[in-house]
């Protein structure tokens, strides 16, 4: 569709237009990483220590009106990386089992040094997979983003796409895998640069479980209809497309 491409690539050319998408992917973000603090209170409140997880979900909480007053990308960036810390610093307390083999310190990547962040690094690795799908298959240009800046061989827009989808679909995804005792140790190895990646087994567990995971059915806010998690991010491109 190269009328809506053209479109695209004059709201990414444009600070004033780009901001503005980005802003609230980065909101939907933010949102669902409470959302999913929220979730583990609700279900695990006498396993947790919940003032902890009520704290940063407040500070979360906080943070969302302050992202629609964000005039520049490099502030907003910056606020969207003090959530990420706040939220990534209770991702521990919601994990439940497995505290051994599961145990998150800080985020790493590229490459990823223990269990945790190789289960993250590859759930990312794959979501934005579909987001790229996803936004491709509704006309729009996966390369050319918002927040994202351009970069040969980066999908950006993909990236972009994915933000609001990392804490919902991503990081509960690997939270019931670890806590469900479905993903363990021994499906991991350790490589020569001391990389952890799973291992073949490990990833055969993976599959099986995220395609049984994109099947199940939510009510979607805002159509208000229920729909499949697999579809969520051909939905979430189709409603960017016709903005």
């Amino acid at each position: 569709n190269v009328l809506l491409r053209k479109e695209q690539y004059r709201i990414s050319d444009n600070d004033d237009r780009r901001i503005t998408y980005a802003k609230n992917m980065i909101v939907g973000k933010v949102f669902n990483c409470r959302w999913s603090i929220e979730r583990t209170l609700r279900d695990h409140v006498h396993r947790v220590d919940a003032e902890k997880l009520k704290k940063v979900s407040k500070v979360l909480y906080d943070t969302l009106p302050l992202l629609d007053k964000v005039s520049g990308m490099e502030e907003l960036r910056g606020m969207e990386g003090k959530a990420a810390e706040q939220y990534f610093s209770v991702l521990n307390d919601m994990i439940l089992n497995q505290k051994d083999d599961f145990a998150f310190i800080r985020r790493n990547r590229r490459p990823p040094l223990d269990n945790i962040n190789a289960l993250l690094s590859f759930a990312y690795t794959v979501l934005a997979g579909d987001c790229a799908n996803a936004l491709a298959s509704v006309g729009l240009d996966p390369y050319v983003g918002f927040m994202h800046s351009d970069r040969p061989g980066r999908k950006s827009l993909a990236l972009d796409l994915m933000e609001e989808l990392r804490p919902i679909l991503a990081d509960r995804f690997i939270l019931t895998l670890i806590n469900t005792k479905a993903i363990q140790g021994d499906h991991f190895e350790k490589q020569k640069d001391n990389a952890i990646l799973l291992n073949d087994a490990g990833r055969k567990v993976f599959f099986n479980a995220w395609q049984n995971h994109k099947r199940e059915c939510i009510t979607h806010p805002f159509l208000k209809e229920k729909i499949a998690w697999g579809l969520v991010p051909y939905v979430q491109a189709l409603l960017l497309a016709r903005t």
